[in-house]
């Protein structure tokens, strides 16, 4: 189809949720961008960085598994997962490769860049940013927590949500978003995959700057637990669009109808879920829905 050559699309988040939305945009090849989330401090990329230093790459490596087409010998080691009762029990074998190349200094996106030639991923996949940082929360009740997993674990709900230390947004990413035609924002866990890039002040400014594009956020067909399973679909919407400088959220992508909302957001209801897994997004009915919104 010509609009896979001639449109450029761009989604932002983490985890499973961005892996899905590229993987059902990977006709668009090099026009389709990944802006991964690089703060995760839990399981292998959690020990990683607390033993080694630099970005969460688990969510960058997740993306890539989702987005091979050609199974190989290099596509199985980059998947492998150690299993034991050493101190490699749990880690997986991408996650160390990609850490490996940090450490001897290859920018981080040329690091991605050879695994995907490696590979043969065509969709881009860029680092939020190149610089460690931890997403930090200020609660309610006035006290600060410091991580992914101690933001999951919140008994509190969240006045405020940040960087820590402040970071810059990569120059490729704003440029991505300045080109796109679309800017997808999820799916995926809200505060810890789809806020984090947001929160990098280029990003926000970037994606209030390309008016000519559609902001789209596509809702989880699950609910959440700990603080962002206590925000209602209106919060969030308010706190990405205070992200964006304002800018507003185009298109509300999800499976359920929102009718208290119609006034302000364009909801758009569709069937996305996955025949026998209820929870997870199909691929070929998000590729549609999305298209739909070109």
């Amino acid at each position: 189809m010509e609009i896979y050559s001639s449109k450029k699309v761009v989604a932002i988040g983490g985890g499973h949720g961005l892996g899905r939305i590229l993987a059902a945009l990977k006709d668009f090849g090099s026009n389709a961008t990944g802006i991964v989330t690089t703060t995760d401090n839990g399981g292998s990329t959690g020990r990683i960085r607390y033993c080694q230093g630099g970005i969460a790459w688990g969510d960058t490596r997740n993306c890539i598994n989702q987005l091979i087409t050609e199974p190989s010998i290099s596509s199985m080691m980059f998947e492998y997962r150690f299993r034991g009762a050493g101190e490699l029990d749990g880690h997986n074998l991408g996650n160390l490769i990609l850490t490996a190349m940090d450490n001897l200094s290859v920018r981080p996106l040329e690091a991605i860049n050879l695994v995907r030639e490696l590979l043969k991923v065509d969709v881009n996949i860029l680092p939020m940013t190149e610089h460690p940082s931890d997403l930090r929360a200020l609660s309610t009740k006035g006290s600060w927590v410091k991580g992914e997993t101690s933001v999951d674990e919140m008994e509190e709900d969240l006045l405020r949500l940040d960087l820590d230390p402040e970071v810059p947004a990569i120059c490729e990413s704003v440029d991505a978003i300045k080109q796109a035609d679309v800017i997808i924002l999820g799916p995926g866990s809200f505060l810890t995959s789809i806020m984090p890039p947001l929160l990098l002040p280029e990003i926000g400014k970037a994606i209030k700057a390309n008016t000519n594009a559609k902001v789209i956020l596509i809702e989880n067909l699950s609910p959440e637990f700990g603080p962002a399973g206590r925000m209602d679909l209106r919060q969030k919407l308010n706190w990405i669009e205070r992200a964006c400088q304002g800018r507003k959220i185009d298109v509300v992508l999800g499976d359920v109808p929102h009718p208290e909302l119609e006034d302000k957001w364009n909801i758009a209801t569709r069937d996305l879920a996955s025949m026998n897994r209820g929870w997870r997004h199909d691929r070929e009915k998000l590729r549609l829905a999305v298209l739909e919104q070109l």
